[in-house]
Protein backbone atom coordinates (compact mmCIF):
# COMPACT_ATOMS: atom_id res chain seq x y z
CA UNK A 1 0.00 0.00 0.00
CA UNK A 2 1.51 3.19 -1.16
CA UNK A 3 1.41 6.30 1.28
CA UNK A 4 -1.13 7.97 -1.09
CA UNK A 5 -3.83 5.20 -0.06
CA UNK A 6 -3.66 5.88 3.63
CA UNK A 7 -6.77 7.31 5.04
CA UNK A 8 -6.82 8.62 8.48
CA UNK A 9 -10.41 10.33 8.13
CA UNK A 10 -11.98 7.65 10.48
CA UNK A 11 -9.68 8.58 13.18
CA UNK A 12 -11.90 10.15 16.41
CA UNK A 13 -12.28 10.94 20.07
CA UNK A 14 -15.02 7.98 19.53
CA UNK A 15 -12.34 5.26 18.52
CA UNK A 16 -9.61 5.96 21.72
CA UNK A 17 -12.52 6.34 23.57
CA UNK A 18 -14.94 3.03 22.70
CA UNK A 19 -11.47 1.20 21.75
CA UNK A 20 -8.04 2.08 22.37
CA UNK A 21 -8.38 3.85 26.20
CA UNK A 22 -9.36 0.19 27.69
CA UNK A 23 -6.32 -1.25 26.18
CA UNK A 24 -4.42 1.76 27.44
CA UNK A 25 -5.39 1.48 30.87
CA UNK A 26 -4.40 -2.37 30.79
CA UNK A 27 -0.78 -1.60 29.57
CA UNK A 28 -0.28 0.83 32.28
CA UNK A 29 -1.94 -1.44 34.72
CA UNK A 30 0.40 -4.36 33.67
CA UNK A 31 3.69 -1.83 33.79
CA UNK A 32 3.07 -0.83 36.65
CA UNK A 33 2.09 -4.47 38.48
CA UNK A 34 5.16 -5.27 36.86
CA UNK A 35 7.61 -2.96 37.89
CA UNK A 36 6.29 -2.94 41.44
CA UNK A 37 6.64 -6.87 41.47
CA UNK A 38 9.87 -7.21 39.50
CA UNK A 39 11.69 -4.97 41.97
CA UNK A 40 10.42 -6.43 44.93
CA UNK A 41 11.04 -9.88 43.59
CA UNK A 42 14.25 -8.86 42.16
CA UNK A 43 16.19 -7.51 44.72
CA UNK A 44 15.06 -10.69 46.81
CA UNK A 45 17.02 -13.08 43.95
CA UNK A 46 19.64 -10.05 43.86
CA UNK A 47 20.15 -10.17 47.68
CA UNK A 48 20.01 -14.29 47.04
CA UNK A 49 22.36 -13.53 44.73
CA UNK A 50 24.74 -11.99 46.93
CA UNK A 51 24.58 -13.67 49.97
CA UNK A 52 27.76 -15.96 50.01
CA UNK A 53 25.13 -19.18 50.49
CA UNK A 54 25.39 -21.61 47.68
CA UNK A 55 22.11 -22.38 48.94
CA UNK A 56 20.45 -19.37 48.24
CA UNK A 57 22.81 -18.45 45.27
CA UNK A 58 22.25 -21.12 43.43
CA UNK A 59 18.61 -21.06 42.52
CA UNK A 60 18.76 -17.37 41.87
CA UNK A 61 21.54 -17.79 38.95
CA UNK A 62 19.54 -20.31 37.61
CA UNK A 63 16.69 -18.53 37.64
CA UNK A 64 18.01 -15.36 36.62
CA UNK A 65 20.27 -16.77 33.57
CA UNK A 66 17.37 -19.36 32.26
CA UNK A 67 14.82 -16.09 31.94
CA UNK A 68 17.15 -13.76 30.53
CA UNK A 69 17.94 -16.61 28.15
CA UNK A 70 14.30 -17.03 26.88
CA UNK A 71 12.30 -14.42 24.58
CA UNK A 72 9.50 -13.00 26.24
CA UNK A 73 6.81 -13.72 23.83
CA UNK A 74 8.00 -17.04 24.32
CA UNK A 75 7.32 -17.26 27.97
CA UNK A 76 4.42 -15.72 27.27
CA UNK A 77 3.13 -18.30 25.36
CA UNK A 78 4.54 -21.20 27.25
CA UNK A 79 2.70 -20.28 30.54
CA UNK A 80 -0.69 -19.23 28.49
CA UNK A 81 -0.51 -22.65 27.27
CA UNK A 82 0.77 -24.97 29.76
CA UNK A 83 -0.55 -23.28 33.56
CA UNK A 84 -4.62 -24.57 32.38
CA UNK A 85 -3.12 -27.39 30.98
CA UNK A 86 -1.49 -28.51 34.81
CA UNK A 87 -4.25 -27.41 36.89
CA UNK A 88 -6.97 -28.01 34.95
CA UNK A 89 -8.52 -24.36 33.34
CA UNK A 90 -8.01 -21.25 32.23
CA UNK A 91 -6.76 -18.30 34.46
CA UNK A 92 -7.50 -15.70 31.51
CA UNK A 93 -5.17 -14.15 29.21
CA UNK A 94 -5.01 -10.74 31.42
CA UNK A 95 -3.72 -12.86 34.56
CA UNK A 96 -1.86 -14.85 32.80
CA UNK A 97 0.04 -11.85 31.61
CA UNK A 98 0.30 -9.81 34.49
CA UNK A 99 1.80 -13.09 36.70
CA UNK A 100 4.38 -13.61 33.49
CA UNK A 101 5.75 -10.13 33.20
CA UNK A 102 6.58 -9.96 36.74
CA UNK A 103 8.00 -13.38 36.73
CA UNK A 104 10.00 -12.12 33.72
CA UNK A 105 11.05 -8.89 34.43
CA UNK A 106 12.13 -10.35 38.02
CA UNK A 107 15.02 -11.64 36.45
CA UNK A 108 15.87 -8.02 34.82
CA UNK A 109 15.84 -6.00 37.45
CA UNK A 110 17.54 -8.67 39.72
CA UNK A 111 20.61 -7.53 37.75
CA UNK A 112 19.74 -4.01 37.95
CA UNK A 113 19.55 -4.68 41.87
CA UNK A 114 22.74 -6.45 42.51
CA UNK A 115 24.79 -3.63 40.16
CA UNK A 116 23.83 -1.11 42.37
CA UNK A 117 24.14 -2.87 45.42
CA UNK A 118 27.62 -3.71 44.43
CA UNK A 119 28.24 -0.58 43.66
CA UNK A 120 28.26 1.32 47.42
CA UNK A 121 31.26 1.29 48.92
CA UNK A 122 32.31 -1.89 51.35
CA UNK A 123 33.34 1.00 53.65
CA UNK A 124 29.90 1.54 53.99
CA UNK A 125 28.80 -2.23 54.95
CA UNK A 126 32.09 -2.18 57.12
CA UNK A 127 31.22 0.51 59.10
CA UNK A 128 27.72 -0.58 59.73
CA UNK A 129 29.01 -3.70 60.39
CA UNK A 130 31.26 -1.89 63.17
CA UNK A 131 28.16 -0.43 64.51
CA UNK A 132 27.18 -4.19 65.69
CA UNK A 133 24.05 -4.12 62.77
CA UNK A 134 23.15 -7.09 61.60
CA UNK A 135 23.22 -8.25 57.80
CA UNK A 136 19.84 -7.12 56.78
CA UNK A 137 19.51 -3.79 59.50
CA UNK A 138 23.11 -2.99 56.82
CA UNK A 139 21.10 -3.44 53.93
CA UNK A 140 17.89 -2.13 55.07
CA UNK A 141 19.27 1.12 56.28
CA UNK A 142 22.42 1.61 54.22
CA UNK A 143 23.29 -0.07 51.52
CA UNK A 144 19.41 -0.19 49.79
CA UNK A 145 18.29 3.41 50.01
CA UNK A 146 21.60 4.38 48.64
CA UNK A 147 21.41 1.64 45.42
CA UNK A 148 17.80 3.07 45.15
CA UNK A 149 18.79 6.10 44.57
CA UNK A 150 21.70 5.56 42.25
CA UNK A 151 19.27 2.95 40.26
CA UNK A 152 16.64 5.05 39.43
CA UNK A 153 17.84 6.34 35.95
CA UNK A 154 18.55 2.79 35.35
CA UNK A 155 15.08 1.41 37.00
CA UNK A 156 12.92 3.52 35.02
CA UNK A 157 14.68 3.14 31.66
CA UNK A 158 13.44 -0.69 32.42
CA UNK A 159 10.07 0.41 32.85
CA UNK A 160 9.95 2.27 29.64
CA UNK A 161 11.14 -1.41 28.67
CA UNK A 162 8.70 -2.71 29.71
CA UNK A 163 5.65 -1.14 28.56
CA UNK A 164 6.69 -1.39 25.23
CA UNK A 165 6.64 -5.19 25.82
CA UNK A 166 3.37 -5.13 27.13
CA UNK A 167 2.30 -4.87 22.88
CA UNK A 168 3.26 -8.68 23.06
CA UNK A 169 0.82 -9.91 25.10
CA UNK A 170 -1.53 -9.05 22.28
CA UNK A 171 -0.07 -12.67 21.12
CA UNK A 172 -2.42 -14.24 23.90
CA UNK A 173 -5.42 -12.51 23.30
CA UNK A 174 -4.91 -9.89 25.91
CA UNK A 175 -6.94 -6.43 25.58
CA UNK A 176 -4.20 -4.19 25.74
CA UNK A 177 -2.83 -0.64 23.91
CA UNK A 178 -2.17 -2.26 20.78
CA UNK A 179 -5.08 -5.01 20.61
CA UNK A 180 -7.49 -2.02 20.90
CA UNK A 181 -6.01 -0.10 18.06
CA UNK A 182 -6.07 -3.44 16.22
CA UNK A 183 -9.58 -3.91 17.03
CA UNK A 184 -10.59 -0.36 15.26
CA UNK A 185 -8.60 -0.99 12.64
CA UNK A 186 -10.68 -3.92 11.64
CA UNK A 187 -14.03 -2.68 12.67
CA UNK A 188 -13.23 0.23 10.02
CA UNK A 189 -11.25 -1.45 7.67
CA UNK A 190 -8.04 0.60 8.13
CA UNK A 191 -5.38 -1.99 9.37
CA UNK A 192 -2.33 -0.37 7.96
CA UNK A 193 -3.76 3.16 9.22
CA UNK A 194 -4.74 2.25 13.44
CA UNK A 195 -0.76 0.28 12.95
CA UNK A 196 0.82 3.48 12.20
CA UNK A 197 -1.59 5.50 14.99
CA UNK A 198 -0.36 2.66 17.50
CA UNK A 199 3.29 3.43 16.92
CA UNK A 200 2.70 6.60 16.89
CA UNK A 201 1.25 6.89 20.39
CA UNK A 202 3.94 4.54 21.75
CA UNK A 203 6.76 6.58 20.34
CA UNK A 204 4.80 10.02 22.30
CA UNK A 205 4.94 8.30 25.60
CA UNK A 206 7.97 6.42 25.54
CA UNK A 207 9.95 9.25 24.04
CA UNK A 208 8.47 11.39 26.94
CA UNK A 209 9.21 9.37 29.26
CA UNK A 210 12.68 8.63 28.11
CA UNK A 211 12.91 12.49 28.31
CA UNK A 212 12.22 12.60 31.66
CA UNK A 213 14.56 10.30 32.87
CA UNK A 214 17.41 11.82 31.23
CA UNK A 215 15.89 14.58 33.23
CA UNK A 216 15.87 12.88 36.26
CA UNK A 217 19.59 11.65 35.50
CA UNK A 218 21.34 14.64 35.15
CA UNK A 219 19.38 16.05 38.52
CA UNK A 220 20.80 13.08 40.35
CA UNK A 221 23.95 13.76 38.66
CA UNK A 222 24.24 17.38 40.39
CA UNK A 223 23.82 15.85 43.79
CA UNK A 224 26.11 13.42 43.78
Amino acid sequence: MSMSALDFSFVEWDIFNKFVLKGMLFSIELTIIATVGGIVFGTILALMRLSGNKVLELPAVIYVNGMRSIPLVMVILWFFLLIPFLIGRSIGAELSATITFVAFEAAYFSEIMRAGIQSIPRGQVMAGQALGMSYSQNMRLIVLPQAFRNMIPVLLTQTIILFQDTSLVYAIGAYDLLKGFVTAGKIYGRVEEVYILAALVYFVICFGLSALVRRLQARIAIIR
